[in-house]
């Protein structure tokens, strides 16, 4: 049976040792069943959080000028503004527009692998315009850090390992990403552009991601394992927390990293803004996994058992092993993907391999799709002749 709703788990059951066990259970109903949930009680004061709301907005009132100051390909690290319908998931435009930011880390050195160039100081908005932005956003990713970090101890927990399970996937200075983002309603998108794509389907890449929904605005939904979208609506005080495909590999797929979207809000509804936060993994990860006790194994089999259907799912997992020898790879290709006017200014090698790949996929789905339809033609034909039965379902 699919999840048709996202579990709400009280985080402060977790600080309690008389309810921490039971928290525990619910955590990982949550993780084998769903890959996607609220929590709430997170420890965060209210003053900080509506601060980071409040200064979020602001960065889009900027003068389009201030905004351009901190253009995300001014630099290779893929951290900056990013103007609206200037990022592509799932080969479509997403309508929204962001500013990316991660922990503070100097620039790499000229003997770094490529991929660290990722890791890399931030572009702030000017001080004299937003004088409060950076110190109320540092504020917010060192406690979302420590947060995070939190939350994957008790995942390794809630799996039946030691708590310190995943710590050798981090770096003593790990990275850590946030993004603030504003989706535009659709009747202040281009006439010629009326998608409900805010950003299309996906998965979140790391480990985990806390999505902070600042606005009253619907529109965030999770796909469950039929192929169904669930919504998962702004509910005050929580975080929305999501598997990233970085532990559904370390875990051998049992924490299943769930693919989620969100859609433009309706004419008329004002922009919704969000921001989310993304927990890192070491770039220099490899794709080693942990060991998973066979109990917790054996939960997952039956979840999929009681499921009984095959996973639908819109989105492709990324971190195959054997593709990538480093996480980074893997990271950097993605981010190229998303962002094709970063890469050709920056990567222009790894955009032109990776537009060959799309042109040879596009090219072998129009082979299988002439194939069907041949198919079809001539089986029908047989029919019509009183040959052969008329095919009435083709899998390719």
């Amino acid at each position: 049976m699919a999840f048709n709703r996202i579990p709400i788990l009280d985080l402060s059951l977790a600080r309690n040792a008389d309810t921490k066990q039971s928290f525990l259970e619910s955590l990982r109903s949550a993780l084998l069943e769903v890959g996607f949930l609220y929590v709430k009680n997170t420890g965060f004061d209210d003053e900080l959080i509506a601060q980071v709301i409040a200064q979020g907005k602001a960065f889009f009132d900027l003068p389009e000028e201030k905004k351009l100051e901190v253009q995300m390909k001014n630099a290779p690290s893929f951290l900056g503004y990013n103007k609206l319908g200037n990022e592509i998931t799932a080969r479509k435009t997403d309508w929204r527009e962001q500013i990316d930011f991660s922990t503070p880390h100097p620039l790499p050195t000229a003997s770094d692998p490529l991929y660290y160039n990722l890791l890399s100081p931030n572009q702030w908005p000017d001080p004299d315009y937003l004088p409060l932005f950076r110190p109320i956003y540092e504020s917010y990713m060192r406690q979302m850090s420590t947060l995070s970090t939190t939350f994957t101890s008790l995942i390794a927990e809630a799996l039946h390992l030691p708590s310190t399970a995943f710590s050798r996937f981090f770096d003593p200075d790990q990275q850590h990403k946030l993004k603030i983002v504003k989706y535009p309603d659709l009747s202040s998108l281009p006439a010629d552009q009326q998608s409900q794509q805010g950003v299309g389907p996906h998965k979140d890449s790391m480990l985990t991601s806390y999505l902070l929904q600042a606005s009253h605005h619907r529109g965030l939904q999770a796909q469950n394992l039929s192929g169904e979208w669930i919504d998962c609506p702004p509910i005050p005080g929580t975080l929305v927390v999501a598997i990233g495909q970085g532990l559904e590999a370390l875990t051998h797929g049992v924490c299943a990293s769930t693919t989620h979207r969100v859609l433009s809000p309706p004419a008329g509804e004002g922009p919704r803004f969000s921001i989310p936060f993304f927990q890192g993994v070491s770039y220099n990860a490899t794709f080693e996994a942990v060991h998973i006790p066979q109990e917790i194994m054996a939960i997952r089999e039956e979840v999929l058992r009681k499921r009984g259907v095959d996973r639908m799912d819109d989105v492709e997992f990324t971190f195959t092993k054997g593709k990538w020898a480093h996480l980074g790879e893997a990271t950097l290709t993605n981010r190229v993907k998303s962002h094709p006017d970063v890469g050709e200014r920056w990567y222009p090698e790894i955009l032109a391999r990776i537009r060959e790949e799309q042109r040879k996929d596009r090219k072998a789905k129009e082979g299988r799709s002439d194939f069907v339809k041949e198919t079809v033609h001539i089986e029908k034909g047989m029919d019509d002749e009183g040959s052969l039965p008329t095919t009435k379902e083709i899998t390719v």
